[in-house]
């Protein structure tokens, strides 16, 4: 998976093993991260020192993602990505929902104003926790039923979710994107969604977004979305 700009691969599965690992780039800069995220916290005051989970390595064969992931905190997962990624072997692994509306339209939402990456554009993801490991391995369908429901007040279950992955790779991440088919339309999803994200205290989406074609992902999105969607109206 070499080459520039994103590497867009269907995947059947992924086996992902959760282990204690060194990172060297955490230990070696610990007192630079502290200073980092409390500065970053006197400007959001809503971050946290969590634990999130990270992969050091991964290969892919025949269809299936073999890994293994790590935890550390968030301070250094936040100054690592601050800071662009210097410490590399290391990559931002997570899944996200390509959420499509019965008329075939996208959602995404918005990173709220209280959030470390406010105002991008994104489906409903987020990095792992110690709550998405399951037996020693990394549950990334149950990450993205998760934060579909944190983020959406949307149950995964009650639509229906493609078998396997769309694996978009590019550079430090590893994005797993399962596309979910509502059967709301989009105007409706939206209209759900809105009022949900209305009712939460500190909601992580700020407004929610309906894309039909290319034209309308001219918007402050990742690349590796992008890309998606690219591929996915192609």
């Amino acid at each position: 998976m070499s080459g520039k700009g994103p590497k867009i691969v269907a995947l059947d599965r992924a086996e992902i093993t959760v282990a204690p690992w060194r990172w060297d780039f955490a230990q070696a800069q610990a007192d630079k991260i502290a200073r980092h995220f409390a500065a970053r916290q006197r400007e959001l005051p809503a971050l946290w020192n969590g634990r999130v989970l990270l992969m050091h390595r991964f290969a892919l064969d025949d269809g299936v993602l073999r890994g293994a992931s790590f935890e550390t905190d968030y301070a250094s997962f936040l100054a690592w990505r601050d800071w662009g990624r210097p410490s590399v072997g290391v990559f931002n692994v997570f899944a996200a929902v390509a959420l499509q509306a019965a008329d075939g339209a996208y959602l995404m939402g918005r990173m709220a104003p209280s959030t470390s990456i406010a105002g991008t554009w994104l489906f409903p993801c987020g990095t792992p926790d110690p709550n998405d490991v399951n037996a020693g391995m990394l549950d990334l369908a149950g990450s993205a039923r998760r934060e579909l429901f944190e983020e959406t007040g949307l149950d995964l279950g009650t639509m229906r979710a493609e078998e396997g992955w769309t694996l978009v790779h590019d550079g430090s991440f590893v994005a797993l994107i399962k596309r979910v088919a509502a059967s709301e339309n989009a105007e409706d999803l939206r209209a759900q969604i809105s009022a949900y994200l209305a009712r939460e205290a500190q909601p992580e989406f700020s407004e929610i977004r309906i894309l039909r074609d290319i034209t309308d992902a001219d918007i402050d999105m990742p690349p590796f979305l992008h890309a998606y969607l690219t591929t996915a109206w192609s």
